[in-house]
């Protein structure tokens, strides 16, 4: 069966499908005129960030599934490809370790302020150390971890190593969970009232669309930091800035944007307390290559050998019926 690879991948995903007896094409032209042309007679598609709209959809009688390199699947219409019978597959337990490290950088480096150190230090001001603003310990902190799904429970993980007080929001989780975690239940705005920490690990859609916005930054301490890898967008942007301008938190560490890639003016950039990295929390070199291998897999189970197939990676099983 032909399988289009829709952006760059590690090169162990393609073993993976030639292994399988697989027609690989590689598209970069993500141009909606030329994926149409190309994808026109695939079966499957691996798909890194590039948009997929529906009218290429259309165009592909043959597509069966879409296995996403990652989580997140915004650049896909759900809802339409269950109409059209076709299946979306997620990276689902591939990047939970190298996300939730990057999370506790952020952390580390949002309130140890190693940077201002380091070059103190290089600046031959050694003496000079009791100049620097003062930085924190993590050890019993407030973290608020909003979604608990293998990313924030990942989360969770490394920050009771810390010995950290571990809160979490997720409607969509049992306590008990929470609970059998070593975790406390908690809403979202008892959360943000005590927190010390925030970790973001939610879908973007409707409900979580602008989230976290000014009422949201006027309920938390003035020492909070605040940590999205998840998705831009879930922090309104013009509200955190102002929210960072003014001193009404702490600090902000973004991995994801409204608009990818950001403007290089973004205003938040002009800002000393915050951290920003180009969305690649997930792309550690162990990452990538699990990545690879997961969403290939799952594209190839799902063509030839459905029992093989780990199926909590299919997003919409249930309204196919699998």
């Amino acid at each position: 069966m032909k399988i289009a690879i829709v952006g760059a991948i590690h090169e162990l995903g393609w073993e993976l499908l030639q292994s399988r007896g697989h027609t690989i094409i590689d598209i970069s032209d993500t141009s909606i005129s030329s994926l149409k042309k190309e994808l026109a007679d695939v079966s499957g598609i691996v798909l890194r960030t590039a948009q997929m709209p529906n009218e290429v959809i259309d165009a592909c009688p043959h597509l069966q599934i879409i296995g996403r390199h990652g989580v997140g699947y915004d650049n896909v219409d759900l809802n339409y490809l269950s109409q059209k019978n076709i299946a979306l597959g997620v990276t689902g337990t591939a990047n939970a370790v190298s996300v939730a490290e990057h999370v506790m950088t952020f952390f580390l480096q949002l309130t140890k302020n190693i940077h201002l150190s380091d070059e103190l230090t290089r600046k031959g001001e050694f003496q000079n150390k009791g100049n620097l603003p003062p930085f924190f310990e993590l050890f019993q902190k407030n973290v608020l971890i909003l979604g608990f799904g293998r990313i924030g429970q990942a989360v969770a993980k490394r920050c009771l190593g810390f010995e950290m007080n571990v809160y979490v929001y997720d409607p969509y989780v049992e306590v008990k969970i929470i609970e059998e975690s070593n975790c406390h239940p908690i809403s979202i705005n008892e959360g943000f009232q005590i927190a010390d920490f925030i970790s973001i690990h939610l879908p973007l859609n409707q409900e979580t669309n602008s989230l976290i916005n000014r009422r949201s930054f006027q309920e938390m301490k003035n020492n909070c930091v605040i940590v999205n890898t998840a998705r831009g967008g879930i922090i309104n942007e013009q509200d955190l800035y102002d929210a960072l301008k003014e001193n009404k938190i702490q600090a902000a560490g973004l991995d994801v944007f409204e608009q990818e890639p950001p403007p290089k003016n973004h205003p938040l950039f002009a800002l000393p307390n915050i951290l920003v990295t180009p969305h690649n929390a997930a792309l550690s070199l162990e990452c990538r290559k699990r990545m690879a291998i997961e969403v290939c897999e799952t594209v190839s189970f799902y063509l030839k050998d459905k029992e093989k197939l780990n199926i909590q990676n299919i997003i919409n099983r249930k309204e196919l019926g699998i």
